[in-house]
């Protein structure tokens, strides 16, 4: 079976493969693996983005560890149950994939998405003066499903985003990001995450037709 691909999430990533192939899950006997890209910033910081890949577009007995690859798809997410919680699991799904020579003379890192506000968005300052909205898009995907990716607006866009309702619909353009965290757990305990989430250079308001 064939998906049919929406243009509402379309993102391109290129960067080194730094991690092995590690199973998922298998749908209609295609095998899907997780490896992990390292993707550079302009600040010479970098994201950690999780990869998903169909075992026909790449041989994943072998390691392409130090190698360059770029990848196109779809940002999408599912819920993974731990225990009586879910975890909202974030990953890039590969659609077409090529093994380059370097990330010179390319845009590493860059995603549209065309999607709903499904939670009421969260406007807030930093404590250096900083304007941030937390929104959370619900993107339509094939066969009746939607992906829920975590966005971050800064300046002007978070303060109009921060206006916004849920079911509003929005258009954005930015990149993915990964950003560590600790999470305390137990008594005493802490532990290492990574949350990942898109951060959003553009933003567009879409009216919609009644």
């Amino acid at each position: 079976m064939t998906e049919k691909i929406l243009k509402n999430n379309q993102a391109v990533v290129a960067g080194e493969i730094i991690s092995d192939f590690e199973f998922s899950h298998e749908v209609f006997g295609k095998g899907f693996y997780f490896v992990k890209l390292k993707v550079s910033r302009l600040s010479h910081s970098s994201d950690i983005i999780p990869l998903l890949v169909s075992e026909r577009l790449i041989d994943v007995s072998e390691s392409h560890i130090g190698q360059f690859l770029e990848a196109r798809g779809q940002f999408r997410s599912y819920n993974k149950q731990e225990g009586n919680r879910s975890h909202l699991i974030l990953s890039l799904f590969v659609m077409e994939l090529e093994f380059i020579d370097s990330i010179e003379n390319r845009n590493p890192n860059t995603i549209f998405l065309d999607g709903y506000i499904c939670k009421e968005p969260v406007y807030r300052t930093t404590p250096l003066g900083r304007e941030i909205a937390d929104v959370l898009l619900a993107v339509n995907r094939a066969y009746g499903k939607s992906d829920y990716i975590p966005c971050i607006c800064w300046g002007r866009n978070a303060r109009y985003a921060g206006n916004l309702t849920v079911g509003s619909r929005i258009q954005l353009r930015g990149r993915i990001q990964s950003r560590e965290y600790q999470k305390r757990i137990g008594e005493g305990k802490v532990v290492d995450k990574i949350a990942y989430e898109v951060s959003a250079s553009q933003m567009e308001y879409i009216e919609e037709e009644e």
